[in-house]
């Protein structure tokens, strides 16, 4: 595989005025405040039967399936968590997203993830100028059917989920699950929503799904420094589900229809260097049909 070499550089840099320009790439890269590390890139996608495995980090996962294989990611991926604040005059989650969402093109811009839109970096809720149409946080596994609304939860300021999104698309998203179907928003032409579901566009349905088997699989309800300790399932409904969340069904087929770019690969590394773990169905997306196909039960 071509490797290349990518260097982050941490920086904060928030302008005035808006950018209201169609990215050519629907995702996004980025740099951090005053740190400068390096890291290897293998460029997706993993061949075939190949496992991706950097630095060994899934080492101790190589060879499992089904639950075992899931209870050892879980295991990775909980260990040696860097967790930031949500909102904080120090480096915080506004301040992550600045450098995970990058726009490749414009340093100075993030890529809003449902309606592809790149964006000036300060245009963001409680600072910009564009009221409705600013960026905000949106907690892609929503933080109120999760159970984990406290701030302090892991959760809750987990950026492997979270991304930047129009504010008022955000708003018609709201907390519905996922699946197909709906109303196409005029807003966001691509993206559909109906009375309990929505529809996100093409080119982010495998990140959304690749995001909610990293959830399921991070959260097991046993974590102690979690104030919320949510136990986070993905089911075939998308109704009356408590804390689990679905479709899980057409998760896996979105997870096979849209596969991982350079954008979300590169993303996932950018994350590592800022919280600690990496998200495993990024790195090997058949991990997914492995753990999670058992639960489509139509």
């Amino acid at each position: 595989m071509r490797k290349t070499l990518f260097t982050l550089l941490m920086m904060s840099t928030f302008g005035a005025s808006a950018a209201y320009e169609q990215a050519h790439d629907p995702h996004v890269v980025g740099g951090i405040p005053s740190i400068t590390c390096q890291t290897e890139i293998v460029e997706p996608p993993v061949p075939p039967g190949e496992i991706h495995n950097p630095n060994g980090y899934y080492d101790s996962a190589i060879g499992k399936s089904g639950p075992e294989l899931k209870a050892a990611l879980n295991a990775i991926i909980s260990t040696g968590i860097t967790q930031l604040p949500y909102s904080s005059s120090s480096f915080d989650v506004w301040d992550a997203l600045d450098i995970t969402d990058e726009d490749p093109n414009n340093s100075s811009n993030v890529i809003l993830m449902y309606t592809g839109r790149s964006q000036e970096k300060g245009q963001k809720s409680g600072q910009g100028s564009l009221g409705q149409d600013n960026w905000n946080r949106e907690h892609t596994y929503p933080k109120s059917n999760g159970g984990f609304n406290d701030k302090r939860a892991a959760a809750y300021t987990d950026i492997h989920h979270l991304r930047p999104t129009d504010e008022s698309v955000n708003g018609a998203r709201g907390n519905l699950e996922f699946d197909e179907g709906g109303t196409e928003l005029t807003e966001a032409p691509g993206n559909r929503r109906d009375g309990d579901s929505f529809e996100p566009r093409d080119e982010v349905k495998g990140d959304v799904a690749r995001m909610m088997f990293y959830m399921a699989t991070r959260y097991e309800g046993k974590d102690n420094s979690d104030a919320s300790n949510p136990d986070l399932e993905l089911v075939s409904s998308v109704t009356d589900n408590g804390t689990a969340l679905g479709n899980v069904c057409i998760l896996l087929e979105w997870n096979k229809l849209d596969g991982v770019d350079d954008f979300e690969f590169e993303r996932n590394t950018k994350i590592q260097n800022i919280q600690g773990n990496r998200n495993p169905f990024v790195d090997n997306p058949h991990w997914a049909d492995s753990i999670f196909a058992k639960d489509c039960v139509q």
